[in-house]
């Protein structure tokens, strides 16, 4: 995955965004054996000619920052390979799941990396970034796909994308299917799954709405009560 054109969202300025780039693409043949550590990050820091001091530079939040930052750019790399699709014709799902085969096939010559930032994002001091990473890959996924929600379905539909993602991201990673193609029937199903379970959640709205109104109900309650008390 070329990195060089992408932005990290973490980023503050070009320059920055250089030195987070090129650090990061150097450290990812060493990450496999190193795991996401600060180790990692200067070996490859220092093989393309910067110093160790260089990546306290680049990630003054230290290998958390390094990791956001990293799914960062893959989210940017997908979402250019996304438009580059005809989405007129396409209906949601085939969007979502365009949008996560896609995220997955950006990494699939650094597995191993992803699947160390996944043990890295598990460790329990680590679980905000874990949660956040995959609501923030919903999220974009889902604006690629022109949701413009902005009731509590903005939040179910992330939440139902991101619990796809995720499981589909687990079983990739132990895929040794041809061409991943298992994966992506997995990811068919799931995304079936979920969608059926959006009509439940879309059906139960419906039914919510026709209830009565919570403060008028309370008021006629009571008037009722004093009425025959």
């Amino acid at each position: 995955m070329t990195m060089s054109s992408k932005k990290c969202s973490y980023c503050s300025s070009s320059i920055l965004d250089l030195l987070r780039i090129n650090i990061l693409e150097a450290a990812l043949p060493y990450i496999p054996y190193d795991g996401w550590t600060r180790k990692s990050l200067i070996k490859g820091a220092c093989s393309v000619g910067y110093a160790a001091a260089d990546v306290d530079i680049a990630f003054p939040l230290g290998v958390r920052e390094a990791v956001m930052c990293w799914l960062s750019l893959i989210d940017a790399s997908m979402e250019s390979d996304v438009l580059a699709y005809d989405l007129v014709e396409l209906r949601i799902r085939e969007k979502v799941a365009l949008s996560v085969r896609l995220r997955l096939e950006k990494t699939l010559p650094y597995k191993e990396v992803m699947r160390r930032a996944l043990s890295f994002m598990c460790i329990p001091s680590n679980m905000n970034i874990l949660t956040s990473s995959f609501f923030n890959t919903a999220d974009r996924i889902w604006l690629i796909s022109g949701d413009t929600s902005n009731d509590y379905t903005y939040y179910t539909r992330r939440i139902l994308v991101a619990v796809v993602l995720s499981s589909t991201l687990i079983y990739w990673l132990d895929d040794n299917s041809d061409n991943h193609t298992d994966t992506w029937a997995f990811l068919n199903r799931s995304i079936d799954d979920v969608m059926g379970l959006s009509k439940v959640i879309s059906k139960l709205k419906v039914f919510g709405s026709s209830l009565p109104n919570r403060g008028r109900f309370s008021r006629a309650w009571h008037a009722w009560y004093n009425k025959i008390s």
